[in-house]
């Protein structure tokens, strides 16, 4: 079984085709941006793309992403290591504090804005809403999201 991750295909071991998605990304390929967090779908610290749609990786396996285009947070800055417009909006806004839920947080605002260029601050917040952050209270998030927009019209 082949899948795409952050552009290049990886061919993936029998053995390994039913292990849960987010372990798979950390443990096997050591892409450690998906973080391990409630383990139920709740948090959001394990958001990945697949199909550039947020999905929470903990709830999958490996099989259930056979031929899909998935993105971690590796694969959102260049090859020469440019940050993606919004990772470095993020940082220019402050939204990083402890910095567990925003590789989650960036992919799902990448996802939002890549079907929504041009958001309103409620819909950010609507949009954001599915995943947790216990540090910033959110303002600086949706501040960082709303910066971005420029970036994808």
């Amino acid at each position: 079984m082949t899948i795409t991750i952050n552009g290049k295909a990886t061919e993936v071991l029998d053995a390994l085709v039913e292990m849960n998605l987010l372990l798979f990304l950390r443990e096997e390929l050591r892409l450690t941006g998906a973080k391990i967090g409630c383990g139920k779908g709740f948090c959001g610290t394990c958001t990945i793309l697949i199909d550039n749609k947020p999905v929470k990786s903990c709830q999958k396996k490996v099989l259930d992403v056979a031929d899909k285009w998935i993105t971690t947070i590796e694969g959102m800055a260049e090859p020469d290591g440019t940050l993606h417009p919004l990772q470095q909006a993020f940082i220019d806004a402050g939204a990083i504090q402890c910095g567990y839920c925003t590789p989650g947080m960036v992919l799902i605002g990448h996802a939002f804005l890549l079907k929504n260029p041009s958001p309103s601050r409620n819909d950010i917040r609507k949009a954001i809403s599915p995943n947790l952050c216990r540090c910033t209270g959110y303002q600086q998030i949706i501040d960082a999201v709303e910066a971005a927009v420029g970036c994808y019209k």
